[in-house]
């Protein structure tokens, strides 16, 4: 097995460790800062829950890096890479979603338009089209990821002032999750539509 692909296989195995830990919150409070809107308190969990979603997104970058400079790209690697990238940023917004700290509409929206892309791309697939990443679902993951550390930073530096960054993010990744969804939909209702 190559580097870009245990780079992968340690982000899904970094999933299981984040999500305990962040279900644990509590376990002792490390530091607190005051804001016009009350303080934010940080814990240890929350603190090991940011560095190691850190580091998965960083393997992130690093095995897709690494494997088109060493043309390392695998069937298995194009399998796995999207599962891990999936489940690292679902399984936080669920978790996210789970202690009201975003709408769980929100959650919702971009995971069924995750399975309905993913059913879209089986298909195009079986028919052997390939479909590449558009730039809506790039951006998409972008505005996911800065979203995701937003709410881990618990909105900081923007609490200070009262603009709540973490939520527009969050809205904004929604908005664009689902324009790339019905962009892949029109790119591929012929396909779809075949069968009917």
């Amino acid at each position: 097995m190559n580097l870009p692909n245990k780079l992968s296989l340690f982000r899904v195995a970094l999933v299981p460790i984040i999500v305990i830990l962040f279900l644990t919150d509590g376990i002792m409070e490390c530091f607190r800062i005051h804001t016009a809107n009350g303080d934010i308190v940080f814990t240890l969990s929350d603190i090991l829950v940011f560095v190691l979603f850190a580091v998965a997104s960083f393997t992130d970058f690093l095995d897709g890096k690494i494997a088109r400079s060493r043309n390392l790209i695998t069937s298995f690697g194009k399998f796995v890479d999207p599962i891990a990238d999936k489940l690292l940023v679902n399984s936080m917004l669920i978790l996210f979603a789970c202690t009201s700290r975003i709408s769980v509409l929100a959650v919702l929206l971009m995971i069924w338009r995750d399975m309905i892309v993913d059913g879209l791309r089986m298909n195009a697939s079986a028919k052997g089209k390939v479909v590449a990443a558009g730039m809506l679902g790039k951006i998409k993951t972008v505005l996911q990821m800065f979203a995701i550390i937003f709410l881990m930073l618990k909105n900081l530096p923007f609490a200070f002032v009262g603009i709540p960054m973490d939520q527009i993010l969050l809205w904004a990744a929604t908005i664009v999750s689902l324009a790339s969804g019905i962009q892949y939909f029109i790119q591929l209702k012929d396909i779809v539509m075949e069968s009917m």
